[in-house]
């Protein structure tokens, strides 16, 4: 148990010595805490860490390895209750790519719809590591924990990014828009996208002014003028939730520094594909969202539109009708999508994912044509190109 945890520590590049390892082992014998997991937490990062910078990366590889534990110590690692969870990963069926290739389709979103009724109305019990019945650990199209290359997600976290639908309601959480940390170089991008001009109340000392009045008049002149604004106006619209958790951290820089450059800015949430409604918070999202045509009413063609997402999804989510993993649309998100653009012609698309594998993901093509290929990836050189086709 514990020497798994030293290993993990040194792979995530946590910078801890053997002697310091030996060092909680030895606090441990002489009972400076005690074996509850909180406990062991506290002194392992006091001994270990030796600078703050390496805090997240220890607390995500203790969550990882003494996730359902309760105590800890050299002794306890026979003798203490095997987690639910691993016993359930144990029960999941690792496929090489020879073995992924020979694992068909069924031959299209209405057939997988079908299929599915199908199995619930003749499924009786559970099942584990099959090719048909809704289960887990297995190749059916239909359950969580396996491999299949189209199918419906039904509980259990995602695993390779393919699933048609998700049978689950997930929460999601809004982005933090006061992140400064690493926003500085975004902020610079970002400034690409100017146009400035003086509005409001005259409340800022012209000073070129007052001189000029000043030495005309032969007495103190003070003249005031409008501050000086960026003019542009921008809708942010932002994938959260499923593949694009492991990117929350750059959109949060990147929200965060958008919130500050532009002074009309309205943002909306969405999860992979464009559809009939988006919203505000995403703790309310199933309550309330607002109308996409409400949008496309309500703010005209000045406005540029910046879409933040990995682009990757199943291609049904694009193209059918039906296809989005979590509700049933009416319409295709290409016809949003396409929408969106006719809009707001002034659009670009951010991808968090690094531009090499775009390739791989044919989502990613479908996204890309939807937007006339203005996709950029998230990166200072990217922004900087977005801006720049932006301001154009």
């Amino acid at each position: 148990m514990l020497l798994p945890f030293f290993t993990a520590l040194r792979e995530a590049r946590v910078p801890v010595s053997l002697k310091e390892w030996l060092h909680l082992m030895e606090a441990l014998d002489r009972g400076v805490s005690d074996r509850r997991v909180d406990a062991f937490y506290h002194l392992s990062r006091a001994v270990l860490v030796k600078d703050e910078k390496h805090y997240d990366r220890f607390d995500q590889i203790f969550g990882k390895v003494f996730a359902g534990v309760e105590t800890v110590g050299p002794g306890d690692a026979l003798s203490m209750d095997v987690p639910e969870e691993w016993l359930r990963l144990l029960s999941e069926k690792y496929l090489t790519d020879e073995e992924k290739a020979q694992i068909e389709a069924l031959g299209g979103f209405d057939t997988l719809i079908k299929t599915l009724k199908q199995r619930l109305a003749e499924q009786q019990k559970r099942h584990q590591g099959g090719n048909k019945w809704i289960g887990t650990g297995g190749t059916s199209p239909f359950g969580h924990g396996g491999y299949n290359p189209e199918g419906v997600r039904i509980g259990g976290p995602g695993r390779h990014g393919r699933a048609v639908k998700v049978w689950e309601k997930r929460e999601f959480r809004n982005l933090d828009d006061s992140v400064e940390l690493g926003t500085r170089n975004i902020k610079v991008a970002l400034r690409r996208l100017r146009r400035f001009a003086r509005q409001g109340a005259a409340d800022e000392l012209d000073i070129d002014g007052t001189i000029d009045g000043t030495a005309r008049q032969g007495w103190l002149d003070i003249q005031m003028r409008p501050e000086r604004r960026n003019t542009v106006k921008v809708l942010l619209f932002l994938d959260v939730g499923g593949s694009m958790d492991p990117h929350i951290r750059q959109c949060e820089e990147l929200f965060s520094a958008a919130r500050t450059e532009f002074k009309h800015l309205e943002f909306f949430y969405f999860h992979n594909c464009l559809y009939e409604g988006v919203w505000k918070d995403n703790r309310r999202r199933h309550n309330e969202r607002t109308p996409t045509w409400d949008l496309l009413h309500r703010y005209n063609g000045d406005w540029r539109a910046i879409f933040v997402g990995d682009a990757t999804m199943s291609p049904y989510e694009i193209t059918m009708p039906g296809g989005s993993v979590e509700h049933w649309n009416e319409e295709a998100g290409a016809v949003w999508m396409d929408r969106a653009v006719k809009q707001w012609p002034r659009s670009v698309w951010l991808n968090p994912v690094a531009e090499p594998y775009w390739s791989y993901t044919a989502s990613v093509g479908l996204i890309r044509d939807q937007v006339d290929s203005r996709m950029y990836p998230l990166t200072l050189d990217g922004l900087d190109r977005a801006m720049r086709r932006l301001a154009a």
